[in-house]
């Protein structure tokens, strides 16, 4: 039952908006899909994930994602993805037009499908990211319906077994909650952490997440004599090709879903927790979502950790109207 109404569901909401057609993507839809997207971000030397990720977004049936591709005269003019993060919280992603159909409202009509099914789920919010640097993506976010949220920036901790901590560091969720619940992290990034089941997307931290981190052995929380100075939480480890010297090597990663401290003395403590957590894990190199503001970024900067150049931005759709 549950396929015949996804198909008719789709039947229903597959339209023409001039000459965009949007439909579900299919296997045999890879080739098109990966000639026009990887070369993306050629220059700035950056590779496209989506002929990596392409296979695994249509696998299975999934009832919580759903992958269209956008067609013009039979030909693929685009894609992208929702997936649903929680009850309410729908997450867009891989959005991509084709070079050579920019300018024929292909990102609108994908969009107002996606939008279309993420309501259908009882989502009453959608979230995407967009690179900082990508003009034309936050152009085409905006208008689609889309307004800015938060900002964040990665912080790069190097794995150290030995790294020291000023402060005693415990596994408390109930104090890591309570600060952040009060917290200027939390405000900055408007209660959004990195999620623990879907890959570069964020959804609102419950206090449930942090239980999870607990009992995972991935929670850290700073204590100071006067208080909760600070805490993050480990999401996800995974290994990650990289290119050095004409060679290709597997690092291992490990994520945090959030960094949130109130100085840059726990700031120091914080990051060393997670350091050492890092080494534990065999890692060889890590994220920590972190604000982006200028004494977030350089409470990160002062305690020697790597940051990435640039930030990025989530924006988010209110889809409560009809």
């Amino acid at each position: 039952m549950a396929g015949d109404r996804r198909e008719r569901s789709d039947a229903d909401r597959t339209q023409s908006s001039g000459e965009v057609v949007v439909r579900e993507a299919r296997h045999d839809d890879y080739d098109a899909v990966a000639a026009f997207t990887s070369g993306t971000w050629a220059d700035r030397g950056v590779s496209d994930y989506i002929p990596r990720v392409y296979h695994d977004w249509i696998e299975g049936d999934d009832d919580q994602k759903r992958t269209v591709v956008a067609e013009i005269d039979g030909e693929i003019a685009g894609l992208a993805q929702s997936v649903m993060l929680s009850k309410w919280e729908a997450w867009n992603q891989g959005l991509r037009v084709n070079p050579d159909y920019r300018g024929r409202g292909v990102s609108v009509a994908v969009t107002v499908d996606l939008f279309a099914w993420a309501r259908e789920q009882g989502a009453t919010v959608a979230r995407n990211m967009v690179f900082s640097w990508n003009g034309a993506g936050l152009g085409q976010s905006r208008a689609t319906g889309y307004d800015p949220v938060t900002e964040f920036r990665w912080a790069h901790p190097e794995p150290d077994a030995g790294a020291e901590s000023a402060f005693d560091v415990t596994a408390e969720p109930n104090a890591a909650w309570h600060f952040w619940t009060d917290s200027e992290a939390r405000d900055r990034l408007a209660g959004l952490a990195l999620d623990d089941e879907e890959t570069w997307a964020v959804s609102l931290l419950t206090r449930e997440d942090l239980q999870r981190a607990a009992d995972d052995g991935g929670l850290f929380v700073v204590q100071r004599d006067d208080g909760t100075a600070g805490f993050a939480h480990r999401v996800r480890e995974y290994e990650r090709e990289s290119e050095e010297d004409d060679s290709v090597e597997t690092e291992r990663w490990v994520e945090y879903g959030v960094g949130a401290w109130a100085d840059a003395a726990s700031a120091d403590a914080l990051f060393a927790a997670v350091a050492r957590d890092a080494a534990d894990r065999g890692a060889d190199r890590t994220r920590v979502l972190i604000p982006e503001s200028a004494r977030f970024v350089s409470d990160a900067a002062a305690c020697r950790v790597g940051i990435a150049e640039e930030p990025d931005f989530v924006m988010a759709a209110d889809l409560t109207p009809q």
